[in-house]
Order: C-alpha cells, then sequence, then structure tokens
C-alpha cells in the first residue's frame, strides 16, 4: 500500500496574487515558485475571504470561513477552540507535523493547534527601526544568515536534514514573513529594482488621494506618494519577493535529496504555495491589506504535487477559491476524511483536470481596523466584484472580467442599475445569518458595529 503522501504549505506574508512572474508581472522575478505552478495547478482567482494576518490563518487552520471560526478582522490577543485543525488532523492520521519560520499569529502564541513542533524565527523584526506597517524602506546590513527569510529556509532545511521521521510522512509548514514590512531587503535585490522603471501604482476612477495634512505618516493606509518615495517602495517589496523565491531554490534542492540514503526523495510529496493576503502598494492611494480589492484580497494559489502521484500540470483554473479550502484538499489528497463543520470545498478535481467551479460566489469581509470608513464586505464570482463599506453604506461595482484593476466603478452607471441591485441583494442573502444586524432581510443596514470578533461566536474565547 502507498505510503500517505508529505505536504509542504509555503505560507508568505502579505503578497499580492500578481506578485509572480507566472501571473504576467513586468518585473518581478519569481523563476521557482514559476516552476512549481508549472507542474501541478495554479488558481488565478484566489482570494483571502478576511484580508489580513489572524483571520487568514485561522481559515488555514479549520477550513472555516471568518463568520464561522469568528474573526472578521483583526483583533489580537483572542483565544479560540476549534473542533478541528489541519495540522491536527494530519497529526491523528500519523503525520509529523511541523511548523517552522512565523507563526500562525494566533493567541497565545505558542499554541500549537496540532503541530508536533514550532520553531520560530529568532530575527527581529525592525533591527533598523523602521516601521513594521508602512512603506519606508532600509536595506538589510546585517549578515545575511540573519534575514528572516534566510533562517526560516535554514529551519526547514534543518527539519529535513536532522528532525523529519523517515518512518511517517510529514506535514511541513514553511511560514514566511516576507514581503510584510518591514521591508528590509538584501542590497543585491533591492539594487536590482531599484535601477528599474517600475510600473507606477494604478488608480482608478474613484480613487481619491489623502488631504496634505494625512498623506505623508507612515503607518497610513491612504497616501499619496511621490516617485521617489513609490520606486523605493515597489523595489523593496520585490526585491524581498526575489529573495525569498530564490532561497526556496535552496530548500527545494535539499528537499529532493536524502544524505543518508542517496537518493531523489522529492516523490510522493505536494507543495503548496499561497499568502495569508496581498498588498495595496499604492494601488488607489491606498497601502496594506484588509481592502476588498485584488491587490489586497488576491493572493497566490498554487498546489504542485509531484509527479509520481498522476495529477495534470501546467493546470491553470479561474475557479474562484479560497485559504478555507485548502484543509479539505488537503485532507482529500491524503486520503483521509474531511470533518463536519468546514466551509472549504475540495478542489482535488480541479487538480486532476476539470474546469469545474467549486462555488458560484465567495464572501469576504473586513471589520473596522484603521477606521470606520474601512469596514467592508465583498463579493466576486471571478467575474465581477461588489463591494459594500458597513458603516458608510458606500457601493461599488467592477467588471473584473474588462478591468482587473479596478479602475472603474460601475455601480454609479445608469445602465448598471439593475446588475447592482442584483449584487445587492446577493449580499443580503448572505448576510441574513448574522447577528449584527447588516441586513433586515430587504435592504443592507448601514451604520451597524462591524468589530472583528462575530458576536457570539461559538469558536471564540472571549
Amino acid at each position: 500500500m502507498k505510503t500517505k503522501p508529505n505536504i509542504i504549505l509555503i505560507i508568505t506574508d502579505q503578497q499580492r496574487g500578481d506578485a509572480l512572474g507566472i501571473d504576467g508581472h513586468p518585473h518581478l522575478m519569481t523563476p521557482n515558485i514559476d516552476n512549481l505552478a508549472a507542474k501541478g495547478t495554479r488558481f488565478t482567482k484566489a482570494y483571502s475571504s478576511c484580508p489580513s494576518c489572524i483571520a487568514a490563518r485561522r481559515s488555514i487552520l479549520t477550513g472555516q470561513s471568518p463568520a464561522t471560526h469568528g474573526m472578521v478582522g483583526f483583533q489580537e490577543k483572542v483565544s479560540f477552540e476549534p473542533a478541528a485543525t489541519l495540522p491536527g488532523e494530519l497529526k491523528k492520521a500519523g503525520y509529523q507535523t511541523y511548523l517552522v519560520g512565523r507563526t500562525m499569529h494566533q493567541y497565545p502564541r505558542k499554541k500549537r493547534f496540532g503541530y508536533d513542533q514550532m520553531v520560530l524565527c529568532s530575527s527581529g523584526r525592525a533591527k533598523h527601526g523602521i516601521s513594521p506597517n508602512g512603506w519606508t524602506v532600509r536595506t538589510f546590513d546585517y549578515p545575511e544568515a540573519e534575514h528572516h527569510t534566510f533562517e526560516t529556509v535554514e529551519l526547514g532545511i534543518e527539519f529535513l536534514e536532522k528532525f523529519r521521521d523517515p518512518t511517517v510522512p510529514y506535514f511541513l509548514t514553511l511560514s514566511f514573513l516576507s514581503p510584510h514590512p518591514p521591508i528590509s531587503p538584501i542590497p543585491f535585490y533591492y539594487n536590482r529594482y531599484k535601477n528599474m522603471r517600475l510600473t507606477p501604482p494604478v488608480i482608478g476612477d474613484w480613487a481619491t488621494a489623502p488631504d496634505a495634512e494625512k498623506g505623508f505618516g507612515v503607518d497610513t493606509d491612504n497616501v499619496n506618494l511621490n516617485d521617489e518615495e513609490t520606486q523605493s517602495l515597489l523595489a523593496g517589496y520585490y526585491a524581498e519577493i526575489n529573495y525569498l523565491d530564490d532561497q526556496l531554490f535552496r530548500f527545494f534542492n535539499k528537499m529532493g535529496f536524502d544524505p543518508e540514503k542517496g537518493q531523489n526523495n522529492s516523490e510522493n510529496t505536494i507543495v503548496i504555495y499561497t499568502s495569508d493576503h496581498g498588498e495595496m502598494l499604492g494601488d488607489h492611494h491606498l497601502l496594506r491589506k484588509t481592502y476588498p480589492y485584488e491587490g489586497s484580497a488576491r493572493i497566490p494559489y498554487i498546489i504542485s504535487p509531484s509527479a509520481d502521484l498522476g495529477y495534470k500540470s501546467n493546470n491553470v483554473s479561474t475557479s474562484v477559491v479560497c485559504l478555507e479550502d485548502l484543509m479539505p484538499t488537503i485532507l482529500d489528497m491524503a486520503d483521509l476524511p474531511v470533518p463536519t463543520g468546514l466551509d472549504g470545498k475540495s478542489l482535488v478535481n480541479i487538480l486532476k483536470g476539470s474546469q469545474e467551479d467549486v462555488r458560484d460566489i465567495l464572501h469576504g469581509e473586513h471589520a473596522d481596523i484603521y477606521g470606520p470608513h474601512q469596514a467592508n464586505h465583498y463579493l466576486t464570482d471571478g467575474q465581477m466584484k461588489y463591494i459594500w463599506y458597513s458603516q458608510s453604506g458606500i457601493e461599488q461595482l467592477f467588471d473584473l472580467s474588462e478591468d482587473p484593476q479596478e479602475l472603474n466603478d460601475l455601480s454609479q452607471a445608469p445602465d448598471k442599475l439593475e446588475l447592482l441591485n442584483i449584487w445587492r441583494l446577493k449580499l443580503i442573502e448572505k448576510l441574513k445569518p448574522r447577528p449584527e444586524g447588516f441586513t433586515d432581510g430587504e435592504n443592507l443596514i448601514a451604520g451597524q458595529p462591524h468589530i472583528a470578533v462575530v458576536p457570539d461566536s461559538n469558536n471564540v474565547i472571549h
């Protein structure tokens, strides 16, 4: 009987879905991640249902939507007790479960949620004093081995060489901090992009620059950066991803060779690459995450099984998928039962070559965090996107098939009012069960409290 497949889950932090060479990026070099995609399936319509760290990683751990697991925004020091977790189910099935690098951003910090062991990076987040949530950049002027990306890969290699139990399959999570700020890239990579003529951020016809007195802060989500500031930000962000890609080459080499047996050891292995959310990166005068726009909500999403497992290679899917789909997909690929209570869908048929859609519409949201102006809900079927800001009641409608950069808001177009109402009714239907009072069943009701923890959530310990 064939043994269960080894599984490697690679999670970056704050990487946009278009921040890959294979996604058509005009500047960014990611040959190793691109190669993963060529050997498996790349999902071009993958989204974070709640685009910030805590909620997104809970969806990875539980296979549940944000509203189900209880965190629909960003609030630290909130514990939760899910009935089942991805590493926990794999551990019960005999897997060695191991995480290296960045935490899964849960509370308490060292709670394992089913991992046998978590070996966390010791690298400081702000050695140079730059903001851990801003747009400023300073190159990493310490020894390269102290960079968090290098250290995460080193810890992964150490697992393969020293701590892996060869008698059981393993589930290894490589959790990277990059390209999340503080943006402190290795100088070689920063210079590579700083010397390019980089494509500037896109600005929609609906976007507004901040007032002068609000537009110059470092820790702000609404910006109007000058050319030098923009060039520095883009170069630093791309440099962090390019360096991470090169470090993955080092890991993949070690993954594929067993020094004790002197043989290739990369068969019967599934590699998954994704991120918890994106980064606006100056698009529409916005920075950071939490927003419903493509830069913030769309993420890279690659599932790359080794050839011996019999899945389709060089496969591209436009099915709308999300982070909660990872748990049922991985368990399905490992021929393990999927617990009840999950919102995610198995993607195994797509990995085999089906062009099916696993869902009609994805609902995403993010609660108030930077200010009430930002709390939002969004719906997308991959072709259209409807956005409702829950405090102001502002609506937006984008035709992603014709306008993937969301430059033209159609919500005020006279010939789109019927379509707008159709999407509004879809959101009303989605929000009917919610306790916050976002709808009375017929209308959306703006101004209701939209906080990070869903009231009366079963999984949350207050």
